[in-house]
Order: structure tokens, then C-alpha cells, then sequence
């Protein structure tokens, strides 16, 4: 019989089972066809949580050609092994795939495309729909989070073992900016990146900075699907890339690693 990493949400027991999650109290949880679990608590029927399969898609067609693959390295060289990892907002499992390598490795996203995604591409770790607001983990049970673009929680602290370590990705404030420029009449640079986080003893940072040439229009059209920008423009300013069969893009990352204060337990 399986133990699952995750716990019950409802009662925080812990979860057994093959094709059942079941605590001890009774709670069920499907385990789905591709081995994850959905444990989101959530009441709003019909409402889309997250990334939806077209965005999902796009990602994996854009990620799985290696376009980052110098910021998954660089996240895997500063993670190392021997560890369990919650990889939070794990996506469709581009990262987790790597990080997993030596680890032990849990992922949750609130998109349940996303996650049958990751259970697929990586059927020796456990994935869950689950919020970042009520991480389905018991406390302090992971020696590291993992957090790349994707939301940050209070939760983090609770789950992380004593000088536990979170680690970020953000973007920088020129990513993606020519992008922008082909997309935007005014575009805008990001926010700077800060590094102090309440609870967390700030240890290393460092920059991931390099070009890309993405020489047709698929690839440029599934990098703009799977930011945050697509589904807040309008029609009109998205039709401006179905012409574009070049672009040359920036892609600026900051990788931020922290340990847990003693204070935050």
C-alpha cells in the first residue's frame, strides 16, 4: 500500500492507499489514471483554478526545447541531493523532472491540467492539486521549497524542517522585454527583484541572464501562451505575433535561496 507524502486536508492525517488516498478517519481521495491526486478544497464549481490545457501545453512545447534549461541547471546545482523537495506551483513538471534526480520530490499546482501534466512526465513522484494557501504537507516534513515563478505562502514556513530552505526564481526586470515590445504599444519593465522576506535568513543570490533566438512562430506564440500576459490582453495586441516568424529575447532570471529562521517556528 502507497504513503503518500501529502495528508488529508480535511483532518491532516496521513494518506495510504493505490488507487484510494485514505486517512484514518475515513476522508477518500481518487488517485487518478496518472497517479496524482486532487486534494484542492474548493467550492466553486465551474470556476477554471490556474492554467488552463492550452497554456499547459504551450509550456511543455516551449520548456521541453531546452530554452531554459540553463535556469533548471542552475536551480539543480544550488538545490543538491539527498533531499525532500516540495516543488510548489510545479506546473506541467519541467523542473520537477531535474530536481527530482536524487530527491525526493512532491509537487502541487492549483491546475489540475498542470498536474496530470507532472504525473505523467514523472510517474516516481507524487503530485497533487492542491493551493499554495493550504499546502496538503504535515509540519515541518520537507528540507526544501522549491518556488519558481509561482505564487509565495506562509505555508512555506510551516512545512520547512528546522533551517529548511526556500528557494525562488523571479523574473528580472528586463524578461522577456522584447516580447513585450512586439506586443505592447508602452511596455513595461518588472518590478525589482527584493530579497528580504519576513521569517527567512536571506543566504545567496545570483543572476541567470542570456538570449534566445526563437526563429519561427510556434515557439513565439507558445512563450507568449504561457505567461501571465496572455489571458490579460486583448485580442488585438495578441493578433500582433501571428506575423512574427523571428525573435530575439532576452530572458533574465534571479535565483534567491533562504533558509528558515528559527523565529519562524
Amino acid at each position: 500500500m502507497k504513503d503518500w507524502l501529502f495528508c488529508c486536508p480535511v483532518c491532516k492525517g496521513q494518506l495510504k492507499g493505490d488507487t484510494v488516498a485514505k486517512c484514518q478517519s475515513g476522508h477518500c481521495f481518487d488517485v487518478a489514471r496518472q497517479g496524482h491526486i486532487n486534494l484542492l478544497m474548493s467550492n466553486a464549481k465551474g470556476k477554471r483554478h490556474g492554467d488552463d490545457s492550452a497554456m499547459v501545453q504551450a509550456r511543455s512545447r516551449f520548456l521541453d526545447k531546452g530554452y531554459y534549461a540553463p535556469l533548471r541547471d542552475k536551480v539543480k546545482e544550488i538545490l543538491g541531493t539527498g533531499l525532500t523537495i516540495l516543488d510548489s506551483g510545479c506546473g506541467e513538471g519541467y523542473y520537477s523532472s531535474l530536481l527530482a534526480e536524487g530527491n525526493v520530490l512532491c509537487g502541487i499546482d492549483i491546475s489540475k491540467d498542470a498536474v496530470k501534466s507532472a504525473a505523467r512526465r514523472l510517474p516516481s513522484s507524487q503530485f497533487a492539486v492542491a493551493s499554495v494557501g493550504e499546502i496538503p504537507l504535515p509540519d515541518n516534513s520537507v528540507d526544501c521549497v522549491v518556488c519558481i515563478f509561482a505564487p509565495e505562502s506562509e505555508e512555506f514556513k510551516r512545512v520547512l524542517k528546522q533551517k529548511g530552505r526556500l528557494i525562488t526564481v523571479e523574473p528580472m526586470e528586463k524578461h522577456l522585454f522584447e516580447l513585450k515590445q512586439a506586443v505592447y504599444d508602452k511596455p513595461y519593465l518588472n518590478p525589482a527583484v527584493k530579497t528580504e522576506k519576513e521569517g527567512y535568513v536571506f543566504k545567496s543570490g545570483c543572476e541567470v541572464k542570456y538570449t534566445v533566438t526563437l526563429d519561427c512562430n510556434e515557439d513565439i506564440e507558445a512563450l507568449f501562451m504561457m505567461t501571465p500576459y496572455y489571458y490579460k490582453t486583448g485580442k488585438t495586441d495578441q493578433d500582433k505575433l501571428k506575423s512574427l516568424e523571428k525573435l530575439e529575447v532576452g530572458l533574465e532570471f534571479f535565483v534567491a535561496e533562504y533558509e528558515k529562521s528559527p523565529m519562524a517556528d
